[in-house]
Protein backbone atom coordinates (compact mmCIF):
# COMPACT_ATOMS: atom_id res chain seq x y z
CA UNK A 1 0.00 0.00 0.00
CA UNK A 2 1.09 3.56 -0.59
CA UNK A 3 2.64 4.89 2.62
CA UNK A 4 0.57 8.06 2.71
CA UNK A 5 2.04 9.10 6.09
CA UNK A 6 5.64 8.25 5.19
CA UNK A 7 7.96 10.73 6.87
CA UNK A 8 5.58 11.40 9.77
CA UNK A 9 7.23 10.61 13.09
CA UNK A 10 5.09 9.59 16.06
CA UNK A 11 6.12 9.09 19.67
CA UNK A 12 3.58 7.01 21.54
CA UNK A 13 3.53 6.92 25.35
CA UNK A 14 0.52 4.63 25.45
CA UNK A 15 -0.70 1.70 27.49
CA UNK A 16 -3.49 -0.82 27.07
CA UNK A 17 -5.67 0.20 24.08
CA UNK A 18 -6.66 3.82 23.36
CA UNK A 19 -3.21 5.35 22.83
CA UNK A 20 -1.69 2.28 21.15
CA UNK A 21 -4.73 1.93 18.86
CA UNK A 22 -4.42 5.55 17.72
CA UNK A 23 -0.74 5.23 16.88
CA UNK A 24 -1.23 1.88 15.16
CA UNK A 25 -3.75 3.45 12.80
CA UNK A 26 -1.13 6.04 11.88
CA UNK A 27 1.54 3.34 11.56
CA UNK A 28 -0.70 1.38 9.20
CA UNK A 29 -0.70 4.45 6.94
CA UNK A 30 3.09 4.59 6.92
CA UNK A 31 3.98 6.76 9.92
CA UNK A 32 7.15 5.83 11.81
CA UNK A 33 5.88 5.09 15.33
CA UNK A 34 8.20 4.74 18.31
CA UNK A 35 6.54 3.27 21.37
CA UNK A 36 8.07 4.47 24.65
CA UNK A 37 7.78 1.85 27.41
CA UNK A 38 8.99 1.42 30.96
CA UNK A 39 12.13 -0.76 31.31
CA UNK A 40 11.45 -4.29 32.48
CA UNK A 41 7.68 -4.30 32.24
CA UNK A 42 6.69 -2.17 29.26
CA UNK A 43 3.07 -1.60 28.32
CA UNK A 44 1.00 -3.49 30.95
CA UNK A 45 -0.96 -5.12 28.11
CA UNK A 46 2.19 -7.09 27.27
CA UNK A 47 1.74 -9.24 30.38
CA UNK A 48 -2.03 -9.57 30.29
CA UNK A 49 -1.75 -13.36 29.89
CA UNK A 50 1.75 -13.79 31.21
CA UNK A 51 5.06 -13.07 29.51
CA UNK A 52 5.62 -9.85 27.60
CA UNK A 53 3.90 -10.56 24.28
CA UNK A 54 0.23 -11.25 24.94
CA UNK A 55 -2.37 -11.46 22.13
CA UNK A 56 -3.92 -8.30 23.60
CA UNK A 57 -0.65 -6.41 23.13
CA UNK A 58 -0.15 -7.79 19.63
CA UNK A 59 -3.59 -6.54 18.58
CA UNK A 60 -2.72 -2.84 18.89
CA UNK A 61 1.03 -2.60 18.39
CA UNK A 62 2.08 -3.78 14.94
CA UNK A 63 4.22 -1.61 12.65
CA UNK A 64 6.00 0.09 15.59
CA UNK A 65 9.41 0.29 17.21
CA UNK A 66 9.92 -0.06 20.96
CA UNK A 67 12.31 1.86 23.20
CA UNK A 68 12.47 1.53 26.98
CA UNK A 69 12.79 4.80 28.90
CA UNK A 70 11.96 5.95 32.40
CA UNK A 71 11.60 9.67 31.90
CA UNK A 72 11.90 10.29 35.63
CA UNK A 73 15.62 9.59 35.14
CA UNK A 74 17.64 12.43 33.64
CA UNK A 75 19.48 10.30 31.10
CA UNK A 76 16.29 8.70 29.82
CA UNK A 77 14.49 12.05 29.73
CA UNK A 78 17.28 13.40 27.52
CA UNK A 79 16.77 10.52 25.06
CA UNK A 80 13.03 11.11 25.14
CA UNK A 81 13.57 14.81 24.44
CA UNK A 82 15.77 13.95 21.45
CA UNK A 83 12.88 11.99 19.97
CA UNK A 84 10.37 14.77 20.69
CA UNK A 85 12.48 17.47 19.04
CA UNK A 86 12.18 15.71 15.68
CA UNK A 87 8.71 14.20 16.12
CA UNK A 88 5.53 15.27 14.39
CA UNK A 89 3.10 13.69 16.85
CA UNK A 90 3.12 12.71 20.51
CA UNK A 91 0.35 10.49 21.94
CA UNK A 92 -0.35 9.68 25.59
CA UNK A 93 -3.34 8.21 27.38
CA UNK A 94 -2.47 8.87 31.02
CA UNK A 95 -4.89 10.21 33.59
CA UNK A 96 -4.88 14.02 33.59
CA UNK A 97 -1.76 15.33 35.34
CA UNK A 98 0.39 12.20 35.00
CA UNK A 99 2.16 13.37 31.84
CA UNK A 100 3.35 16.49 33.64
CA UNK A 101 4.77 14.34 36.44
CA UNK A 102 6.99 12.38 34.06
CA UNK A 103 8.21 15.31 31.97
CA UNK A 104 5.79 14.74 29.10
CA UNK A 105 3.28 17.54 29.63
CA UNK A 106 2.19 19.57 26.63
CA UNK A 107 3.71 22.87 27.81
CA UNK A 108 7.15 21.36 28.26
CA UNK A 109 7.13 19.43 24.97
CA UNK A 110 5.80 22.44 23.06
CA UNK A 111 8.92 24.37 24.08
CA UNK A 112 11.06 21.59 22.66
CA UNK A 113 9.08 21.40 19.42
CA UNK A 114 6.49 24.07 18.48
CA UNK A 115 5.42 21.98 15.47
CA UNK A 116 4.45 19.01 17.62
CA UNK A 117 0.88 17.71 17.44
CA UNK A 118 0.24 16.72 21.05
CA UNK A 119 -2.56 14.20 21.60
CA UNK A 120 -3.91 13.58 25.10
CA UNK A 121 -6.45 10.78 25.55
CA UNK A 122 -8.36 10.48 28.81
CA UNK A 123 -11.34 8.74 30.31
CA UNK A 124 -13.57 11.70 31.09
CA UNK A 125 -11.65 14.78 29.90
CA UNK A 126 -8.93 16.92 31.42
CA UNK A 127 -11.21 18.92 33.73
CA UNK A 128 -14.54 18.58 35.48
CA UNK A 129 -16.00 16.53 38.34
CA UNK A 130 -15.19 13.17 36.71
CA UNK A 131 -11.75 14.02 35.34
CA UNK A 132 -9.83 11.87 37.82
CA UNK A 133 -12.14 8.87 37.75
CA UNK A 134 -10.63 5.64 36.40
CA UNK A 135 -12.13 4.70 33.06
CA UNK A 136 -12.09 1.45 31.18
CA UNK A 137 -14.09 0.21 28.23
CA UNK A 138 -17.23 -0.86 30.08
CA UNK A 139 -17.27 2.36 32.10
CA UNK A 140 -17.24 4.47 28.93
CA UNK A 141 -19.87 2.32 27.24
CA UNK A 142 -22.13 2.65 30.28
CA UNK A 143 -21.80 6.39 30.91
CA UNK A 144 -22.39 7.21 27.23
CA UNK A 145 -25.69 5.34 27.14
CA UNK A 146 -24.30 2.83 24.67
CA UNK A 147 -24.11 -0.19 26.96
CA UNK A 148 -27.85 0.00 27.55
CA UNK A 149 -28.34 -0.67 23.83
CA UNK A 150 -26.37 -3.91 24.04
CA UNK A 151 -27.54 -5.54 27.27
CA UNK A 152 -30.51 -7.87 27.04
CA UNK A 153 -32.67 -7.09 30.09
CA UNK A 154 -33.70 -10.77 30.27
CA UNK A 155 -30.05 -11.82 30.59
CA UNK A 156 -28.17 -8.74 31.81
CA UNK A 157 -24.46 -9.13 31.22
CA UNK A 158 -21.74 -7.22 29.37
CA UNK A 159 -21.23 -8.47 25.83
CA UNK A 160 -18.75 -8.07 23.03
CA UNK A 161 -15.27 -6.63 22.50
CA UNK A 162 -13.63 -3.45 23.84
CA UNK A 163 -15.47 -1.04 21.56
CA UNK A 164 -15.01 2.17 23.58
CA UNK A 165 -11.25 1.68 23.78
CA UNK A 166 -10.85 1.01 20.07
CA UNK A 167 -13.23 3.74 18.95
CA UNK A 168 -11.52 6.33 21.12
CA UNK A 169 -8.28 5.40 19.37
CA UNK A 170 -9.99 5.97 16.01
CA UNK A 171 -11.26 9.40 17.07
CA UNK A 172 -7.80 10.33 18.35
CA UNK A 173 -6.19 9.38 15.03
CA UNK A 174 -8.90 11.36 13.22
CA UNK A 175 -8.08 14.46 15.28
CA UNK A 176 -4.34 14.02 14.76
CA UNK A 177 -4.74 13.83 10.99
CA UNK A 178 -6.74 17.07 11.04
CA UNK A 179 -4.07 18.80 13.10
CA UNK A 180 -1.31 17.56 10.79
CA UNK A 181 -3.18 18.92 7.78
CA UNK A 182 -3.59 22.34 9.41
CA UNK A 183 0.07 22.43 10.35
CA UNK A 184 1.00 22.49 6.66
CA UNK A 185 -0.45 26.01 6.63
CA UNK A 186 0.34 27.33 10.10
CA UNK A 187 3.62 25.56 10.86
CA UNK A 188 2.43 25.17 14.45
CA UNK A 189 1.13 22.04 16.13
CA UNK A 190 -2.13 21.70 18.03
CA UNK A 191 -3.12 19.98 21.24
CA UNK A 192 -5.61 17.26 20.33
CA UNK A 193 -7.79 16.04 23.20
CA UNK A 194 -10.34 13.24 23.23
CA UNK A 195 -11.91 11.31 26.07
CA UNK A 196 -13.56 7.92 26.07
CA UNK A 197 -16.76 9.53 27.37
CA UNK A 198 -16.90 12.00 24.50
CA UNK A 199 -15.94 9.43 21.87
CA UNK A 200 -18.57 6.89 22.87
CA UNK A 201 -21.26 9.54 23.28
CA UNK A 202 -20.55 10.73 19.75
CA UNK A 203 -20.54 7.16 18.44
CA UNK A 204 -23.96 6.77 20.09
CA UNK A 205 -25.27 9.87 18.31
CA UNK A 206 -28.22 8.07 16.68
CA UNK A 207 -29.77 7.35 20.08
CA UNK A 208 -29.39 10.98 21.13
CA UNK A 209 -30.87 12.24 17.87
CA UNK A 210 -33.94 10.10 18.46
CA UNK A 211 -34.16 11.56 21.96
CA UNK A 212 -33.80 15.17 20.82
CA UNK A 213 -35.98 14.87 17.71
CA UNK A 214 -38.72 12.48 18.85
CA UNK A 215 -38.28 12.29 22.64
CA UNK A 216 -37.70 8.56 22.09
CA UNK A 217 -35.42 6.61 24.41
CA UNK A 218 -33.97 3.75 22.42
CA UNK A 219 -33.41 0.32 23.91
CA UNK A 220 -31.52 -2.82 22.90
CA UNK A 221 -34.25 -3.93 20.48
CA UNK A 222 -35.06 -0.52 18.94
CA UNK A 223 -32.64 -0.60 16.06
CA UNK A 224 -32.96 -4.34 15.26
CA UNK A 225 -36.74 -4.07 15.06
CA UNK A 226 -36.70 -1.04 12.74
CA UNK A 227 -33.97 -2.53 10.54
CA UNK A 228 -35.66 -5.94 10.71
CA UNK A 229 -32.50 -7.77 11.73
CA UNK A 230 -32.57 -11.42 12.73
CA UNK A 231 -30.28 -14.29 13.69
CA UNK A 232 -31.47 -17.79 12.89
CA UNK A 233 -30.21 -21.19 14.00
CA UNK A 234 -29.99 -23.75 11.21
CA UNK A 235 -30.30 -27.55 11.29
CA UNK A 236 -26.52 -28.01 11.64
CA UNK A 237 -26.47 -25.76 14.74
CA UNK A 238 -24.79 -23.00 12.74
CA UNK A 239 -26.23 -19.49 12.75
CA UNK A 240 -27.20 -17.08 10.00
CA UNK A 241 -27.96 -13.35 10.06
CA UNK A 242 -30.62 -11.47 8.10
CA UNK A 243 -30.92 -7.71 7.66
CA UNK A 244 -34.15 -7.17 5.79
CA UNK A 245 -34.26 -3.35 5.89
CA UNK A 246 -37.16 -1.62 4.11
CA UNK A 247 -37.35 -2.62 0.40
CA UNK A 248 -40.29 -5.01 -0.09
CA UNK A 249 -38.29 -7.06 -2.61
CA UNK A 250 -36.09 -8.45 0.20
CA UNK A 251 -39.09 -9.88 2.03
CA UNK A 252 -40.47 -11.24 -1.21
CA UNK A 253 -37.13 -12.91 -1.84
CA UNK A 254 -37.09 -14.35 1.67
CA UNK A 255 -40.58 -15.74 1.21
CA UNK A 256 -39.49 -17.39 -2.03
CA UNK A 257 -36.35 -18.85 -0.41
CA UNK A 258 -38.49 -20.26 2.42
CA UNK A 259 -41.15 -21.49 -0.01
CA UNK A 260 -43.68 -19.55 2.04
CA UNK A 261 -45.38 -17.07 -0.33
CA UNK A 262 -48.40 -17.10 1.98
CA UNK A 263 -46.55 -15.36 4.79
CA UNK A 264 -47.85 -11.90 3.82
CA UNK A 265 -51.44 -13.09 4.08
CA UNK A 266 -50.96 -13.00 7.84
CA UNK A 267 -51.97 -9.47 8.90
CA UNK A 268 -49.14 -9.47 11.45
CA UNK A 269 -46.60 -9.53 8.61
CA UNK A 270 -48.47 -7.89 5.73
CA UNK A 271 -46.64 -4.54 5.94
CA UNK A 272 -43.27 -3.22 7.08
CA UNK A 273 -44.89 -1.43 10.00
CA UNK A 274 -46.66 -4.63 11.05
CA UNK A 275 -43.45 -6.66 10.88
CA UNK A 276 -41.68 -4.10 13.05
CA UNK A 277 -44.45 -4.13 15.62
CA UNK A 278 -44.68 -7.92 15.62
CA UNK A 279 -41.03 -8.87 15.39
CA UNK A 280 -41.28 -11.37 18.24
CA UNK A 281 -44.05 -13.18 16.36
CA UNK A 282 -41.95 -13.12 13.19
CA UNK A 283 -39.02 -14.68 15.04
CA UNK A 284 -41.33 -17.42 16.28
CA UNK A 285 -42.45 -18.15 12.70
CA UNK A 286 -38.98 -18.00 11.11
CA UNK A 287 -37.23 -20.11 13.75
CA UNK A 288 -38.73 -23.53 12.88
CA UNK A 289 -38.41 -22.82 9.15
CA UNK A 290 -34.68 -22.11 9.35
CA UNK A 291 -34.17 -25.07 11.67
CA UNK A 292 -35.25 -27.30 8.79
CA UNK A 293 -32.15 -26.82 6.60
CA UNK A 294 -28.42 -26.41 7.14
CA UNK A 295 -26.69 -23.06 6.86
CA UNK A 296 -25.00 -23.73 3.54
CA UNK A 297 -28.34 -24.52 1.92
CA UNK A 298 -29.92 -21.38 3.37
CA UNK A 299 -27.04 -19.25 2.08
CA UNK A 300 -27.47 -20.77 -1.37
CA UNK A 301 -31.21 -20.09 -1.37
CA UNK A 302 -30.94 -16.56 0.02
CA UNK A 303 -28.16 -15.58 -2.37
CA UNK A 304 -30.26 -16.80 -5.31
CA UNK A 305 -33.05 -14.46 -4.17
CA UNK A 306 -30.71 -11.50 -3.47
CA UNK A 307 -31.67 -11.42 0.24
CA UNK A 308 -29.27 -9.49 2.55
CA UNK A 309 -27.76 -12.23 4.69
CA UNK A 310 -24.50 -13.68 5.95
CA UNK A 311 -23.39 -16.72 7.88
CA UNK A 312 -22.80 -15.73 11.49
CA UNK A 313 -19.20 -16.92 11.54
CA UNK A 314 -17.04 -17.81 14.48
CA UNK A 315 -13.70 -16.01 14.38
CA UNK A 316 -12.06 -19.21 13.16
CA UNK A 317 -14.34 -19.36 10.10
CA UNK A 318 -13.70 -15.86 8.75
CA UNK A 319 -10.19 -16.49 7.29
CA UNK A 320 -11.63 -19.35 5.21
CA UNK A 321 -14.35 -17.22 3.63
CA UNK A 322 -13.79 -16.98 -0.16
CA UNK A 323 -14.22 -13.20 -0.15
CA UNK A 324 -11.74 -12.81 2.71
CA UNK A 325 -9.23 -14.83 0.68
CA UNK A 326 -9.92 -12.77 -2.44
CA UNK A 327 -9.39 -9.51 -0.53
CA UNK A 328 -6.19 -10.85 1.11
CA UNK A 329 -7.72 -9.71 4.37
CA UNK A 330 -5.29 -11.66 6.56
CA UNK A 331 -1.57 -11.00 6.32
CA UNK A 332 1.53 -12.28 8.02
CA UNK A 333 5.11 -11.31 8.74
CA UNK A 334 8.17 -13.10 10.12
CA UNK A 335 8.95 -12.69 13.81
CA UNK A 336 12.34 -13.30 15.44
CA UNK A 337 10.85 -15.20 18.39
CA UNK A 338 7.30 -16.24 17.60
CA UNK A 339 8.09 -17.48 14.09
CA UNK A 340 5.18 -16.03 12.17
CA UNK A 341 2.91 -13.15 13.11
CA UNK A 342 -0.52 -13.19 11.49
CA UNK A 343 -3.14 -10.48 11.70
CA UNK A 344 -5.90 -8.57 9.91
CA UNK A 345 -4.59 -5.99 7.46
CA UNK A 346 -5.71 -2.38 7.36
CA UNK A 347 -9.03 -2.16 5.48
CA UNK A 348 -7.98 0.99 3.62
CA UNK A 349 -6.62 0.75 0.08
CA UNK A 350 -5.15 3.54 -2.04
CA UNK A 351 -5.39 3.40 -5.83
CA UNK A 352 -6.23 -0.28 -5.61
CA UNK A 353 -3.18 -1.13 -3.51
CA UNK A 354 -3.99 -3.16 -0.42
CA UNK A 355 -2.08 -2.87 2.83
CA UNK A 356 -0.23 -6.18 2.70
CA UNK A 357 3.08 -5.11 4.24
CA UNK A 358 3.39 -5.22 8.02
CA UNK A 359 5.97 -5.62 10.74
CA UNK A 360 5.20 -7.64 13.84
CA UNK A 361 4.66 -5.90 17.20
CA UNK A 362 8.08 -5.18 18.73
CA UNK A 363 9.68 -7.03 21.58
CA UNK A 364 10.20 -4.82 24.61
CA UNK A 365 13.11 -2.44 23.97
CA UNK A 366 13.97 -4.10 20.68
CA UNK A 367 15.04 -0.79 19.16
CA UNK A 368 16.92 0.72 22.09
CA UNK A 369 20.28 0.70 20.31
CA UNK A 370 19.14 2.27 17.05
CA UNK A 371 17.14 4.99 18.86
CA UNK A 372 19.66 5.76 21.60
CA UNK A 373 20.64 9.09 20.05
CA UNK A 374 17.27 10.03 18.58
CA UNK A 375 15.53 9.16 15.35
CA UNK A 376 17.09 6.81 12.86
CA UNK A 377 15.52 5.84 9.54
CA UNK A 378 13.29 2.83 9.85
CA UNK A 379 14.24 -0.10 7.60
CA UNK A 380 11.86 -0.74 4.74
CA UNK A 381 9.10 -3.20 5.56
CA UNK A 382 9.45 -6.60 3.93
CA UNK A 383 6.59 -7.56 1.64
CA UNK A 384 4.72 -10.36 3.38
CA UNK A 385 1.29 -11.78 2.76
CA UNK A 386 -0.66 -14.94 3.33
CA UNK A 387 -1.53 -17.32 0.57
CA UNK A 388 -5.16 -17.25 1.67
Amino acid sequence: MSQVLAGVRVVEHGTFITGPAASMLLADLGADVVKVELPGTGDPFRAFKGGLYSPHFQTYNRNKRSITLNTKRAEDLAQFDALIRDADVYIQNFRPGVAEQIGAGEERLRKLNPRLVYCAISGFGATGPSAQRPAYDTVAQAVSGFLGLLVNPKDPRVLGPAMADSLTGFYAAYGILGALHERHTTGVGRKVEVSMFEAMTHFNIDAFQHLFSENEIMGPFSRPSVSQSYVMKCSDDKWLALHMSSPPKFWQGLAAAMERPDIFEDERFATREARIAQQEDMIAVLGPIFAGRDRAEWCRRLEAQDVPHAPMYTTAEVPEDPQARHLQLFVEAPHPVAGTYRTVRSPVSFDGQRSLEITAPPLLGAHNAELRNGWAPRPAKPHQETTS
